[in-house]
């Protein structure tokens, strides 16, 4: 074989020599490797290693704070973590966490309170909070006092949540709204506010956009089971009934294990018709810790008794009386056993804890001063004023805008401006709507979609063609208001003040003086109860108002010559559409 050819087969059989990559990541993978075998001193040198080759990464900086700090070299370490805060990166708010850590083990305590409270007020990952909890703990115990925090940064959407739900709870739903959308916006993945934005939407009566949040949900996590029975809910609002009749049979095959899950999908079922489940599920709670809430017997006992288990029911709901002494809802049902037996009274189906509504309306009619106490304290009956404002008939939605002006609180203002621009409501009923809100005090200039053009309202105390609105104009109308009120409905009070305000537009600049605001104010309602052929005489004027026949005469005539009702009553034409 030839010298060369030998030389050749050497070459061949050497080892392949592959070149060490020295950067970074091979020394920050040295390091951890040192760290597994505890050897600290080769950790650190590996690590500096690594900041050598990234000094503008601030983890390397970190790590090589944390080998410090294990090796008792606190005021190192804390001098690096300083560095990264003040010229690597800020925005790296777990140093503030090691800070406090660092100066606990060194006993200086106040500088520990001091970077602890930073982390917790900065920071919105909340990486460390169960330490920091347990470190706040130590903290108070060694400085005697408990620490202040104004904010704990990575818990405000939890915090902004709870806020909400009691929001919903009460029965503040817009309000709920501003700040569920503000978490999601900032945390899109928070499904249980995305779930309770798509109740609020649906309380509001706003149905497509809460389908659509509560879809959303389903996205993300196809098996959450507060948004399948939300959903199934809306569905049966809705009447789509193919979309409802899969996702029921869904929820029947659920067996959720958590008593919260199982209440949720108890009632659910209850309230779509599904009451042998729902049944079976409210048995399963009551051997359960919720086995003290009387509400909780109270749907056992709707349950037992749509399956035809009387005995079961009554005992549901004496248990139910037992537990809450003071509410009528146990009473009122237990009063009606003998006609559910008999068949002569139709089944409960709500699965509410409250009386049924045709029973609180009645009793509204008698006393209609619990309305407005109802709206304000039970957001139940509240959201379904909202939902009829939304859905009800023509009827419904004029009683729903009088009974909502009883609240007149911001709630009510936002859904009735709401619903002035909604093209799809009736003009006669965004008339009805602007009467109520300029009726509670709503004086700035209102949006109304009339005929499907929007148009900008003026505040009540101008007209077009009045330039200015005197004190003693209003003092008439205030006065006519208040005499009028539970005489006549929110359309008959519309259509006073447009006389007023026609009468005055006629006649300015040579307004009449107003000496006697009582006699003008009955001739308004004289001629109010006329246009809409209701029965007014002179006697019951002079009566309520403490005028003198002569003077409403004389008042009504004045407005009459003005405006021509007389004229146009004969016509037997509508004038105040």
């Amino acid at each position: 074989m030839s010298q060369r050819k030998r030389a050749a087969d050497n070459k061949s059989r050497r080892p392949k020599v592959i070149p060490m990559r020295l950067d970074a990541t091979f020394f920050f993978e040295r390091a951890v490797q040192s760290l597994d075998r505890f050897h600290y001193d080769k950790a650190l040198k590996y690590f500096r290693r690594a900041v050598e080759f990234e000094p503008e990464n601030p983890v390397n900086h970190c790590n090589m704070a944390g080998i410090l700090s294990e090796m008792g070299r606190y005021e190192e370490s804390n001098a690096i973590l300083r560095s990264v805060l003040n010229h690597i990166d800020p925005a790296m708010t777990e140093c503030y966490y090691y800070l406090a850590n660092n100066y606990a083990n060194m006993e200086l305590y106040e500088a520990a309170e001091e970077a602890l409270v930073s982390y917790l007020e900065k920071d919105t990952e909340g990486q460390f909070l169960d330490e920091a909890d347990e470190l706040l703990e130590l903290l108070s115990y060694e400085l005697n006092r408990p620490t202040k925090i104004t904010n704990i940064k990575s818990k405000e959407n939890v915090f902004m949540h709870d806020k909400a739900r009691e929001l919903l709870e009460s029965g503040r739903f817009s309000e709920a709204v501003k700040i569920l959308e503000t978490i999601i916006e900032r945390q899109p993945d928070f499904l249980a506010a995305r779930n309770n934005l798509g109740l609020a939407y649906y309380y509001m009566g706003l149905f497509d956009k809460s389908v659509k949040t509560i879809s959303e949900v389903l996205e993300a996590e196809p098996g959450n089971l507060h948004a399948l029975c939300n959903l199934a809910i809306f569905y049966q609002h809705a009447n789509r009934e193919s979309a409802l009749r899969s996702l029921v049979e869904k929820l029947r095959k659920t067996i959720p294990f958590h008593p919260e899950h199982v209440f949720k999908l108890a009632t659910t079922l209850g309230i779509l018709g599904e009451h042998r489940e729902a049944y079976r599920h409210f048995r399963r709670l009551l051997k359960t810790e919720l086995s003290s809430e009387p509400s909780l017997y109270h749907f056992a006992a709707v349950a037992a008794i749509n399956l035809g288990h009387f005995d079961e029911a009554e005992r549901y709901w004496r248990q139910a009386g037992k537990l809450d002494s003071g509410s009528e809802v146990p009473a009122y049902y237990l009063g009606k056993m003998e006609q559910y037996r008999k068949g002569e009274e139709a089944l409960p189906v709500h699965y509410h804890y409250h009386l049924p509504f045709e029973e609180q309306f009645r009793r509204w009619e008698t006393n209609p001063e619990l309305v407005s106490e109802a709206l304000r304290r039970d957001p139940l009956i509240r959201s379904s004023f909202f939902w009829a404002l939304r859905h009800g008939d023509r009827r419904t939605k004029v009683q729903v805008i009088q009974a909502l002006g009883l609240v007149a609180d911001e709630e009510v203002i936002e859904s009735l401006k709401a619903f002035l621009i909604d093209a799809d409501e009736e003009d006669e009923l965004k008339r009805v709507a602007v009467l109520v809100l300029r009726s509670i005090g709503v004086q700035d200039a209102l949006e109304v979609t009339f005929s499907g053009r929007t148009i900008t309202l003026e505040a009540r105390r101008k007209s077009a063609r009045l330039p200015i609105w005197d004190s003693a104009w209003q003092a008439v109308l205030e006065l006519a208001l208040e005499k009028m009120t539970g005489r006549y409905d929110v359309v008959q009070q519309h259509d006073m003040m447009t006389l007023w305000v026609d009468f005055l537009s006629r006649v300015y600049p040579d307004v009449p003086k107003l000496n006697r605001t009582s006699g003008w104010a009955a001739a308004l309602e004289y001629w109010t109860a006329k246009m809409h052929r209701k029965t007014i005489t002179y006697a019951d004027l002079v009566s309520r108002y403490g005028a003198s026949q002569a003077s409403i005469s004389r008042y009504a005539n004045r407005i009459d010559e003005a405006c021509g009702i007389r004229e146009k009553l004969d016509l037997t034409t509508p004038v105040f559409q």
